[in-house]
């Protein structure tokens, strides 16, 4: 099956989403290439950057799990390769 490079942008506006994050970044662990977070106390968020190599349906299904935790917001930007 064909994989695809792709990042994925996470914002995360309240903490206590963090640990449904974890869970869900784990179950994908085998594709993440790369993951970094960034907190910014004083707009009381943190910013996640994860970098995976995976199928396109693996990439969707990530996103848009991490996407419907509440106070959560991401955004993928896939390569053309």
């Amino acid at each position: 099956m064909d994989t695809r490079i792709a990042v994925i942008g996470i914002i995360v506006e309240n903490p206590e989403a963090a640990p449904r994050i974890n869970d869900i970044l784990h179950e994908y662990s085998p594709y993440i290439l790369g993951r970094m977070g960034i907190p910014y106390p004083k707009r009381e968020l943190s910013i996640i950057s994860i970098v995976i190599d995976a199928p396109q349906n693996i990439i969707s299904a990530l996103s848009g799990k991490l996407g419907m935790i509440p106070d959560v917001s991401t955004k993928t930007v896939y390569s053309k390769v």
